[in-house]
């Protein structure tokens, strides 16, 4: 087959920048390795050094964290489940995406970071693992890796893929190189008819793009029953109980304001605190415990005591089930544009739910939440306080918004059996 010159031309610049800029990786892995310390473990699996042969091909899934990993969980469960034979690499970019495929799948399932896209380290990483089929979730459009699967003859499919309209304006410098990398895709499963047209916007052929649904809705709620039980023996049902999550740095001044006035008007409200960041847990408690306020932690003490006023939970795995725990949900990222986290989740563990402004990543799911009911979207942190106090206060609203998210969660479920009817017939053959 003869190359796309421009595409070669492209490739070449793409690639010569990525190698100089690859000093700078480890600078990057050092500053975050002082805030998490994770980053300081397993360089070589981000540069494609592997100690061990590859043995036995595999199918591929990426997933860069924890929200793209637990929402691949049910796609990978079901074929698990299917094709018990096939032996499965997931490669997340973060260490918490790592913790939970342990979490989800312990040692039945292989697991590395996935490595800069730099040609070297793709080559090495295919050629160890040799994927018959490689799933990778949401946007992750790494171009080398795209085409370095298109070379070996590796089918791709970007499942439950999501492109924002902010998303594709990035785009708009490598939009040549990135377009033509696109097409090597065999299927992209998107997320709403909105994605698929920014997916073709981006260079994508109609015949290559299908909306499938949003895996999200997938959600499997965990079993609450012995988290509630541990926690109701601790604090009773008649107290006032509010959970932010997901809070990134930029929005815990603001969570301190809300719960301080809440207070106020209520003296005996708990707050439960999880910041989206393993590394903001100690920081959080410094800053509850800097107001005066009587705080305890998931690891510390297990369960708020009586007079807590500030519960941080400082583990992982765990935020759903304390969903359950709490009459109202504080979503955080929300409310700086870092475009919001999973809305769903308290939905389905039957909490109402408020939001910031800021949802360009959760587009089509909050708009789906808001028009049922089921979601109060704010303009501000301000306005986010507001609508806490007043949902605490009205158990008549509260209940219709958690009745209206629990039917939007059950009636949004099909995009599980629509994605297993695409991609199983591109299993590999039983051995």
């Amino acid at each position: 087959m003869r190359r796309d010159p421009v595409e070669l031309l492209l490739r070449g610049l793409y690639s010569a920048v990525l190698y100089l800029l690859l000093p700078i990786t480890v600078y990057h892995l050092v500053w975050r390795g002082f805030r998490v310390r994770e980053y300081f473990k397993r360089w070589d699996e981000r540069y494609a050094s592997y100690p061990e042969s590859g043995g036995q091909p595999r199918v591929w899934l990426h997933a860069v964290s924890v929200g793209e990993v637990n929402a691949a969980a049910p796609v990978v469960n079901a074929l698990r489940e299917l094709r018990p034979d096939i032996r499965w690499i997931i490669t997340t970019i973060t260490p918490t995406g790592s913790q939970r495929v342990r979490a989800l799948w312990g040692d039945a399932v292989d697991h590395v970071y996935l490595p800069y896209d730099v040609p070297g380290s793709v080559n090495r990483f295919l050629a160890h693992f040799r994927p018959s089929l490689a799933l990778i979730l949401e946007t992750e459009l790494w171009p080398n890796m795209l085409f370095g699967c298109r070379d070996r003859g590796i089918p791709v499919y970007i499942l439950n893929a999501r492109l924002s309209a902010r998303s594709l304006k990035g785009y708009r410098v490598l939009k040549a190189l990135v377009s033509r990398a696109l097409r090597t895709v065999t299927c992209v499963a998107a997320q709403s008819a909105d994605d698929a047209a920014r997916f073709i916007a981006l260079g994508a052929r109609p015949e290559q793009v299908r909306a499938l649904g949003n895996l999200k809705f997938e959600i499997h709620p965990p079993d609450p029953t012995a988290v509630l039980e541990g926690f109701h023996q601790h604090v009773p049902d008649t107290r006032p109980v509010w959970i932010a999550a997901s809070t990134h740095e930029g929005e815990e001044q603001a969570v301190v304001d809300i719960h301080r006035r809440l207070l106020e008007r209520h003296p005996d409200a708990l707050l439960l605190w999880a910041p989206r960041h393993p590394e903001r847990f100690a920081k959080v408690e410094a800053v509850a415990r800097e107001q005066g306020w009587r705080v305890a932690t998931r690891k510390a003490q297990q369960w708020p005591e009586p007079g807590t006023q500030v519960f941080v939970l400082n583990t992982l795995g765990e935020l759903m089930a304390f969903y359950a725990c709490a009459r109202v949900a504080f979503v955080g990222g929300s409310l700086q544009p870092i475009g919001g986290h999973n809305l769903l989740e308290p939905a389905a563990m039957g909490v109402a739910a408020i939001t910031g402004p800021h949802l360009h990543n959760f587009a089509e799911i909050s708009r789906r939440m808001d028009e049922a009911g089921a979601l109060r979207i704010c303009a501000d942190a301000q306005a986010v306080g507001a609508t806490v106090e007043q949902l605490l206060e009205n158990d008549v609203e509260r209940e219709r918004m958690i009745e209206a998210g629990r039917a939007l969660v059950a009636n949004g479920r099909g995009a599980l059996e629509r994605t297993l009817e695409l991609i199983t017939p591109q299993l590999p053959p039983r051995s």
